[in-house]
């Protein structure tokens, strides 16, 4: 063995130990000895060793049984503290975690409808650090999901008009400066493909898109297990996306074009849903009447998703991916019937048998995905494990800025 070799296999040893006790949670020292496949006494010195560089703590008692009880490890998770953010129009929804995962405390607050927009931003992040003890210059990193796409030349957020106020400058740029720390900007729905590989249906799916159709359509490409963001950032944005409108019903649409977005709009699904008698005051509400309205309803649905389907069509004839997952709030109140109507209409439109299923993820998607992305940097920096392929893009560097 070459000089060196033993101090090698201790970091490789020590990074099995932080990578087991992350994905498992507090172990004894058995229980790790079995996940990493050292001897016992191997596993006590690297436990020691570990202890003394603060990277884990121990964590009360396993007991039952006869036996003495046997003491428990975990990772430390003062060590470091990340921010998970998703960012709306409406809304700001923060997540403040420690290394370990542990979510220590969370903070929602309303954001102005155009201006002051960025120091609305920073006084929730600032209330939000305060909750948890800390100033936002103690987070390792944070990570934003939004609406639009960042531009890997400039920083800047494009495809996003929704978004009032966050356009013309270097945003997470911007950001690093006003927080005094790392941070990156991420799409949301890039964020929901994240975490659905994460933790949701492709887990074990490499290539596979994420169609948000709802109120500002989006989609995720993945790729052979890695985000596509292409060459402006702005993969995946089809919200512009012209199509034809193939619904059935008469809503004095253009019927041989429009957006994607257009389409898929709150005002355009709810105009959908009183040409065929429904009466909804958002998307997802008049979903949700459609599938107790009877054949009333069935109708609805069924146009709904060939308006979805017509616009994912142009997604699977140049991909040809796995997997389609939808997901989002109309997604979610139409369920299996939406999902089915939607994977029947797009039989009729491409040659790929394409499955299409329900996201699994649901809940806070965006701030979840948000979450895993911003631990996989922190972990990165203070145990040296490898970033996944899918982590956030993190702007332009400028010199002096934070990191």
């Amino acid at each position: 063995m070459r000089a060196g070799s033993p101090r090698l296999l201790r970091e490789i040893n020590d990074r099995a130990a932080i990578e087991a006790l992350l994905r498992n949670g507090p172990l004894t020292r058995s229980e790790l000895e079995g996940l990493i496949g050292l001897s016992k006494p191997a596993t006590a010195q690297l436990l020691t060793r570990l202890e003394a560089g603060d990277s884990v703590v121990r964590n009360g008692l396993r007991g039952g049984g006869r036996g003495p009880r046997a003491q428990l490890w975990s990772v430390n998770g003062a060590l470091a503290h990340i921010a998970a953010i998703d960012l709306t129009p409406e809304t700001v929804d923060i997540a403040i975690a420690d290394i370990s995962g542990a979510v220590l405390t969370e903070h929602k607050a309303p954001m102005p409808a155009k201006h002051g927009v960025l120091e609305a931003f920073v006084s929730a992040v600032g209330k939000a650090c305060g909750q948890a003890g800390l100033a936002p210059d103690q987070l390792l990193h944070v990570v934003v999901g939004c609406p639009g796409a960042v531009n890997p030349a400039n920083g800047e957020l494009a495809y996003a008009p929704h978004l009032p106020g966050w356009s013309g400058f270097d945003m997470p740029g911007r950001l690093r400066e006003q927080l005094a720390t790392s941070v990156s900007v991420e799409n949301d729905v890039n964020l929901v493909a994240l975490e659905e590989m994460v933790a949701g249906r492709a887990t074990k799916v490499r290539d596979f898109v994420v169609i948000w159709p709802a109120d500002l359509v989006g989609a995720a490409v993945v790729i052979n297990g890695v985000l596509l963001r292409g060459a402006s950032g702005g993969a995946g944005e089809i919200d512009g996306l012209m199509i034809p409108d193939r619904a059935s019903a008469d809503t004095d649409t253009d019927r041989s074009g429009g957006t994607f977005g257009e389409l898929l709009s709150n005002a355009s699904i709810c105009k959908l849903a009183r040409a065929h008698g429904l009466a909804a005051r958002n998307g997802h509400g008049a979903v949700r009447k459609a599938l107790a309205a009877g054949p009333a309803g069935r109708e609805f649905m069924v146009d709904l998703a060939k308006r979805i389907a017509t616009g994912v069509a142009s997604v699977v004839a140049v991909l040809d991916p796995e997997l389609i997952l939808l997901s989002g709030d109309i997604a979610q109140a139409g369920g299996t019937t939406l999902n089915d109507l939607v994977a029947a209409e797009l039989r009729q439109l491409v040659v790929p048998r394409t499955p299409v299923q329900l996201a699994l993820v649901t809940g806070k998607p965006v701030r979840s995905g948000a979450l895993h992305s911003a631990l996989a940097v922190a972990r990165e920096t203070v145990f040296g494990l490898p970033a996944a392929t899918t982590a956030p893009f993190r702007g332009p560097v400028v010199a002096g800025s934070p990191r």
